[in-house]
Parts: structure tokens; C-alpha cells; sequence
């Protein structure tokens, strides 16, 4: 949990740094930001398969299948980013026909291109991510992940301050941060003494990155679904002007950052249930979903308290517009409603990810947020005049589906007898 906060924190740290710039320039990151989450969302996919499989061979204690699956996932992670990249700049042109403010498109380019290669040391730096997380190393995880915010602070205030970069100073520093988390990352893992046993010589096997590639493509259609109805409110909001986009922006910022606990909750209870598959624990399969959703519902409710007392206060932090601080902290408010079903799916999710169980948790998604956040989002939103307000009381239905669909999948999965054919 902690150490995705902190690749959240980068995209807080941005939103500051360039909210000086303009309600315009904090548009271009709220769309840019919209539309990156589909294209993360899909490599997270990829990302947490390679991690369970690191946590199953762990709890087997297979330190040559752990190096195996590592190496193979890095090997995935640099082709995958790669394509993330292409697919970045093939969106790009389509911003304009889906109706997105002409001001914010003038000055959006630079900055969507270097946010579009800050994909590729992302992807790899979570597949390292995932070993220290596995292997009982999730404190050097936290690290390097942090390491990555120090370095973006002040690489911020001098590229678009200091040197004038504006916009792009943005992402050329989230560029430079990321890479060298990565480096660090690699350097730990190939250097450290406490990691040698997680470097056992073995080649790169291309029919295990084909099998990972496999197994990783459900989650990845899944997770791109969920990023995608995501950034289509986004686009949604996009359509109400410049304002309203600067107030998304502010909102999703401060929700993501909250949002880092039942994401982390969600990778922590992958890999325990990885584990224990691992260790044929069948008995410890649903208190280790139990605990994470009572972690995760306490702390919702907590964010939710905050939000509605502090929601004003907190955009007036990110902006100085007093129109985008307004829509924000209505935001923030819808969001406070949103934030325990939300936790719990997530949670559910990564229960079932844990399994391998990956085919049917991808269709319960994809059909909650498509066919009915998103027209609920329009109708409430769009065709009512609700607004943004309208729009993310809408997308709340889809997340409310998932939160019920989800805890009951795993259920059935964990009846006697059948985890171990759950996914198959």
C-alpha cells in the first residue's frame, strides 16, 4: 500500500507543480491522465500475473522457477511497454473528434508524448516491484518506490519552473523519476546480497514469456476495461468544458491517492493466496480474504469521513480557481459515496487474481462498468444536465455490481475441492 502511494504521490506532486500553469495546462494532464489509466490498466495485468506466479513458486519454494518467472516477466514487461507507447500516440489523434476543448489540445502534444514513454520503465519497475513483494522483500519495494518521489519533487519545480519547460518539464520528470527507480531496482536485485538466491542462472525461456503473454491477456482485457469505462468519465467530463476538466483532475488525484490502499490491499491478498495455493493451504484461502476486506472497509469509511468534511479545503490545495475548487469538492463528495463498494471489489479482484482465476472475474467487470456505469454516467450526467457531479454518480452502479459479483465468485471458488480448478 505504501509503496503504490507513491507512484501515486508523482501524479499528486504533477497536478501541484502544474496547477500554477493554468486551469488549461491542468486540463491537458486530466485528459492525459484519463486516458493513460486505459493503456496502465491493461499492463497492471500483465504485472500481477507475473506476481502471483512469482508468489506461487515462492511458497514452493522454487527459487529457480521464481528467477525464471522474473526474468521472463521483465523480457514481457519491456514489450509490453513498448506497445503501451504506440498505443498512447495512436489515441492521440482521435482527442479532437471526441469533442475535448480546442485551448487544451493546443499545448497537450508534448506532454502526452512523454507520459506516453514514462510507460515503459512504469511496467518493468513493477515487475521488480512484484519479486520484493513476493519474496518477503516488500520494504525494499517501498524504497525505491520512494526514492522515485524524491527525485520527481524537485525535478518538477526545476523543468517547468526553473528551465521554463512548463508542460513538458512535467513529463520529462516523471520520466527521470521512474528510470531511476527502475535502476535501483535492477541494481538491488542483481547486486544485493540478500537477493542471491532469486539469481539463479537460467536462460530466458520465450515459451514461458508466450505463456505469461497468455495468462496475462484476460487480466489485461479485464483491468483495460475497468482503466477504460475510467477514462471514458474522463472523456465524458472532457465535453463540459475546461473547468470541469481541471475539477476532474483535482478529484482523481486525491482519489487515487486513497484508492493505493485497496489497490496495495488487492496485491497483498494476490500473493497470499498465491502462497498458499503454492503450500496446498486450501484453509487459509478465505480468511485471507476476510481480513483484507475489513482492512480495506475501514479505511474506506475513513476516507469517506474525510471527503465530506475536508473535501473543499483539499481542492483549494490543487487550485486556485475558485470554480474548479468548487466542482472538485462536489466531486470529492460523490466520490465519499463510491469509496467502500469500490474497496471491496478491488479486494475481490485480487482474490481472485491470486487463484489464477481470471477469465470470469474479466467478464463480471467488463460487463458492470460498460453496459452499466458508463450509460448510467451519460443519462445521470449528460442527458439529465447533471454535469460532472452526474457523471460519477452514474459510474457508481457499475463499481456497486462488481462489489456484490466479485466476493460471491470467490466464495464459490473456495467450496471444498474446487480452488484448484477454479481457473481452469
Amino acid at each position: 500500500m505504501i509503496g503504490l502511494m507513491a507512484a501515486t504521490l508523482i501524479g499528486v506532486v504533477d497536478t501541484v507543480m502544474i496547477a500554477p500553469l493554468g486551469t488549461v495546462a491542468l486540463a491537458a494532464a486530466g485528459i492525459t491522465t484519463a486516458v493513460l489509466i486505459i493503456v496502465i490498466s491493461a499492463l497492471w495485468g500483465l504485472v500481477t500475473v507475473v506476481g502471483v506466479q512469482i508468489a506461487t513458486a515462492e511458497g514452493a519454494g522454487d527459487r529457480a522457477e521464481v528467477t525464471a518467472h522474473v526474468k521472463s516477466g521483465l523480457v514481457l514487461a519491456v514489450l509490453a511497454g513498448g506497445v503501451g507507447v504506440v498505443l498512447m500516440m495512436a489515441i492521440y489523434p482521435f482527442l479532437r473528434p471526441m469533442g475535448q476543448p480546442p485551448e487544451v489540445l493546443a499545448i497537450l502534444l508534448p506532454y502526452w508524448g512523454a507520459m506516453a514513454l514514462w510507460i515503459v520503465p512504469f511496467t518493468v519497475f513493477f515487475v521488480l516491484k512484484g519479486l520484493f513483494d513476493a519474496v518477503g522483500r516488500e520494504w525494499t519495494g517501498v524504497a525505491l518506490s520512494y526514492l522515485g518521489v524524491l527525485i520527481n519533487v524537485p525535478a518538477n519545480y526545476v523543468l517547468i519552473h526553473v528551465v521554463g519547460l512548463g508542460l513538458l518539464g512535467a513529463g520529462l520528470a516523471s520520466i527521470l523519476s521512474q528510470t531511476v527507480s527502475l535502476l535501483a531496482g535492477v541494481a538491488v536485485w542483481r547486486l544485493s546480497p540478500r537477493m542471491a538466491s532469486f539469481r539463479v542462472p537460467t536462460p530466458v525461456s520465450w515459451s514461458r514469456v508466450r505463456m505469461q503473454m497468455r495468462e496475462s491477456l484476460p487480466l489485461c482485457l479485464g483491468y483495460a476495461g475497468e482503466g477504460g469505462a475510467y477514462a471514458f468519465i474522463g472523456i465524458m467530463v472532457g465535453w463540459l468544458g475546461a473547468t470541469a476538466l481541471a475539477a476532474h483532475q483535482v478529484a482523481n488525484a486525491v482519489a487515487g491517492l486513497a484508492y493505493v490502499i485497496p489497490l496495495g490491499m488487492a496485491g497483498a491478498v494476490a500473493i497470499r493466496i498465491g502462497q498458499a495455493i503454492g503450500e496446498a493451504r486450501q484453509e487459509r484461502l478465505r480468511p485471507i480474504l476476510k481480513a483484507g476486506l475489513l482492512i480495506v472497509t475501514v479505511w474506506q469509511c475513513g476516507v469517506a469521513v474525510l471527503f465530506v468534511i475536508g473535501g473543499r479545503l483539499i481542492a483549494e490545495t490543487l487550485s486556485d480557481d475558485a470554480e474548479v475548487v468548487a466542482l472538485a469538492a462536489t466531486l470529492l463528495l460523490i466520490l465519499a459515496l463510491m469509496q467502500i463498494a469500490d474497496g471491496i471489489q478491488s479486494t475481490a479482484l485480487g482474490a481472485l487474481r491470486g487463484m489464477m482465476d481470471n477469465r470470469v472475474p474479466t467478464a463480471i467487470t467488463l460487463l458492470a462498468y460498460w453496459p452499466l456505469a458508463l450509460p448510467a454516467a451519460f443519462v445521470t450526467g449528460i442527458v439529465l444536465d447533471l454535469g460532472a457531479a452526474g457523471v460519477w454518480l452514474g459510474y457508481t452502479v457499475g463499481i456497486a455490481v462488481a462489489a456484490i459479483a466479485l466476493p460471491w465468485r470467490f466464495w464459490q471458488n473456495t467450496a471444498v475441492g474446487r480452488y484448484t480448478t477454479a481457473a481452469r
